[in-house]
């Protein structure tokens, strides 16, 4: 039997919160989104490269998520030395290169582990407070929701393009 994307319901947005809510909302907005672009399609529509020679696929942007999700809530801010899940000393891309049908399944169960873990991990922890980031800059939980909320919405944008091109959804 082929794997197929399940179906999401995409969670409201809310219009009228405090800013926790507000941030915590407008990303599992994204979230949701990103998986909807992929709902439905089987195993090997989700490894469609957009055109050649880029190896940007459905299934490249959902484990790339995975590991943002994981470099900046885990490793960056709360400070865990756990290793990546696909990036690699000798392919930094490989979320991208190594996507295959084979492990699609595993991967989308793994996007949706690191999401729940990640939540759960700062849920208790204030917006303002800091870490140090690439040595020298100090960033706060607050900009890691704001960078993760615009990292989606990027990249959203080119799963509408890369969704589009597979069987012609949009919306």
């Amino acid at each position: 039997m082929t794997w197929i994307a399940p179906t999401i319901t995409c969670r409201d947005i809310p219009t009228n919160a405090g800013e926790r809510e507000m941030l915590q909302g407008w990303l599992d907005f994204h979230r949701d989104t990103l998986l909807a672009k992929c709902a439905g399609l089987t195993a090997d529509q989700l490894v469609e490269a957009s055109t050649p020679p880029s190896t940007l696929t459905l299934l490249g942007l959902v484990r790339h998520m995975t590991e943002v999700e994981r470099s900046w809530f885990r490793q960056r801010f709360l400070g865990q030395r756990i290793g990546d899940l696909y990036h690699t000393a000798a392919d930094e891309d490989a979320d991208f290169n190594e996507a295959a049908p084979a492990g699609a399944e595993a991967d989308f169960a793994a996007f949706g582990a690191e999401i729940r873990t990640c939540d759960r991990m700062v849920e208790e922890r204030g917006l303002d407070e800091t870490f140090t980031a690439s040595g020298s800059r100090t960033l706060s939980l607050r900009w890691v929701y704001v960078h993760m909320i615009e990292e989606y919405a990027r990249h959203n944008g080119h799963a509408d393009l890369l969704r589009e091109r597979i069987d012609g959804a949009t919306g």
